[in-house]
């Protein structure tokens, strides 16, 4: 009999759905490349997610985000891909951050199912495109032994066959780390964090382009109250790449739970 999973199981039978449901998988950004990574988890069984986000859908999402359609325009990205996750699995356990990611807020993201005392989550999908916030967290990811795949430059570019999966030490030697954006993550992850390897990241070889350079500094009131200012680089955005970036976070996560099940029950 047909069931949500049974075709996923034709391929790596009920013993490995099984463990997928008990995995539990943090999501940080739910833009365009987030959200792919996030829905194809889903669709693979994971049970467990904490997602976490800030912002609201926007008309300007409607190009490349998955859950950014006209009648989503305001609603926020977390409540809007809950509803999702439990349209796809109803038995999904869903837990949200609506808010903006910094290492003051660790204990409150962190928390409950996802708590570090309960062994924190297997996995942490970091599609943040705030340089300071992304810093912070792959730096907690790394202090706690999370293991994490990260997204490093799915902005203005447009050839998908460009993008790949490497160590973070790899980046230069695979062609990517030319633009602004990666070359200061990089930089500041080693000045402030040490880290120069043992992070898997998605970047691209391609070489980024936009038409024209739009800086804005925005203020967010968090729900504690905590005020946050950043700024921001709005980056062109095509349909294709970030939607690839995220299926290959996905992707990447999939065969390594897969791998790391399969070796240990031989």
């Amino acid at each position: 009999m047909d069931t949500v999973f049974s075709r996923n199981e034709l391929y790596w039978g009920k013993d490995f759905q099984e463990y997928l449901k008990s995995l539990k998988i943090a999501v940080f950004g739910l833009g365009g490349v987030g959200g792919f990574a996030l829905e194809a988890l889903a669709r693979a069984g994971v049970g467990h997610f904490l997602i976490v986000d800030f912002d609201i859908v926007s008309v300007s999402n409607i190009n490349r985000q998955l859950i950014a359609l006209n009648s989503t325009v305001g609603r926020k990205k977390t409540e809007v891909f809950k509803e999702r996750l439990l349209n796809i699995n109803p038995s999904i356990q869903v837990q949200i951050y609506d808010g903006f990611y910094s290492e003051n807020v660790s204990a409150q993201v962190f928390s409950g199912d996802f708590s570090i005392d309960n062994g924190g989550p297997d996995f942490i999908v970091d599609a943040i495109d705030t340089v300071k916030s992304k810093i912070e967290l792959i730096k907690f990811a790394r202090d706690n032994d999370i293991q994490t795949i990260s997204s490093f430059g799915a902005g203005n570019r447009m050839d998908a066959s460009k993008l790949f999966v490497s160590d973070i030490s790899e980046i230069k030697a695979m062609g990517g780390g030319k633009d602004a954006f990666v070359k200061n993550v990089l930089h500041k992850l080693k000045k402030y964090a040490d880290i120069e390897s043992g992070l898997t990241v998605v970047s691209s070889s391609e070489k980024a382009h936009s038409e024209r350079k739009i800086k804005t500094t925005e203020c967010i009131t968090q729900d504690d109250g905590l005020s946050v200012e950043f700024t921001k680089y709005t980056p062109a955005s095509t349909p294709v790449v970030p939607a690839v970036a995220g299926y290959l976070m996905a992707d990447y996560i999939l065969k390594t739970c897969y791998n790391r099940f399969f070796n240990k029950n031989s």
